[in-house]
């Protein structure tokens, strides 16, 4: 693997054929143990020298379809179904995963905003510098599997930055497609330049992700069409040996491309929504009510659509505080 100056090390070789399966392991040293270090789960199935494909899931703790779906696949994946080399990363943010929280209970580290990381920062940073200076640069491909957490659930989707050529346009919309959820969407760079897509991007390296449900907790039928569209993503870049699965869903092509997709608490209190996931709305639709239950002779307040578009995501808990996320929209792509 590349060189870096990352204090985290393997204890499996990317390089050799085979299925390895063994831990990253991040220094952490603490009043319990003085030179202990964090275990963070990988594994290696290698037969040939390409493809070089990184599956994540865990990059938020509290995300579970993925974690799950990747467990299944490292049980089940040998090498001779394998054309180059899969590594698999199924707990990225293994302290978060362990707290089943969103983000790391040791540095309140959010692993999806962490990125390029710091080789000398906290242990979130250090994971984040890991995979961006030692995997993604041996990489082709990393795919990332996330679903709503515990405050949002969403449509099973798959996502990805919009492709700045019509060839790799082209390309990434088939790769929606091939995946098989519901939605696949579109989405313009955001959360400045300290995500996964955003070190993908400064790699090189094709991306694809996910939302799967989520509502923390595994749904069947979001997992059902994770586990299918992982095997029929491999088998489309030809890591993947074997007829995959069928698609359990024809995916619409939609596109997320800015804030006024977003709708937030504009008060403290408790959340009645009034819409449901996939509805259609159009601009000034209202979309919730809050009420006021330290105050309940006051009136609620109104939250908003900005915009029209299909509804694809929804904020799970009653109780909200203002500025938390509610719902956000997605509407038909256009090139």
């Amino acid at each position: 693997m590349a060189r870096s100056q990352s204090r985290l090390t393997a204890e499996i070789d990317f390089e050799r054929d085979g299925k390895q399966h063994g831990f990253i392991r991040l220094p952490h040293s603490v009043h319990r143990s003085a030179y202990g270090w964090i275990p963070i789960p990988v594994t290696c199935v290698r037969n040939g020298a390409a493809p070089r494909v990184l599956l994540m899931a865990g990059n938020h703790g509290d995300e579970y379809e993925g974690q799950v779906a990747l467990g299944k696949l490292i049980r089940s994946l040998e090498p001779g179904a394998v054309k180059g080399r899969i590594v698999i990363l199924p707990s990225a943010n293994f302290p978060a995963a362990m707290a089943g929280m969103r983000t790391s209970p040791l540095d309140d580290g959010n692993l999806n905003r962490s990125f390029p990381g710091n080789p000398y920062g906290g242990p979130t940073d250090q994971i984040a510098d890991y995979i961006e200076s030692v995997l993604l640069p041996e990489c082709d491909y990393v795919f990332d599997f996330h679903s709503g957490g515990s405050s949002l659930t969403y449509v099973p989707s798959t996502l990805m930055r919009r492709p700045q050529t019509p060839e790799l346009l082209e390309q990434g919309i088939a790769m929606l497609k091939t995946f098989g959820a519901p939605f696949g969407y579109l989405v313009d760079a955001g959360w400045g330049d300290h995500t996964l897509t955003a070190a993908a991007a400064r790699a090189g390296v094709r991306h694809m992700s996910t939302e799967c449900a989520g509502g923390g907790q595994v749904t069947p039928s979001a997992l059902r069409i994770m586990e299918s569209g992982i095997r029929r993503v491999l088998a489309q870049i030809g890591a993947l040996d074997g007829a995959p699965p069928p698609a359990v869903a024809e995916t619409r092509i939609m596109q997320v491309r800015g804030p006024e997709y977003y709708v937030y608490a504009p008060d403290p209190g408790l959340f009645e929504p009034l819409v449901e996931l996939s509805d259609a709305v159009e601009a000034g639709t209202p979309a919730a009510l809050i009420h006021p239950h330290d105050t309940p002779w006051r009136e609620p307040a109104t939250a908003a659509f900005s915009r029209r578009g299909t509804v694809i995501c929804k904020r799970v808990p009653g109780r909200v505080e203002r500025g938390d996320c509610l719902f956000h929209l997605a509407d038909e792509f256009a090139p």
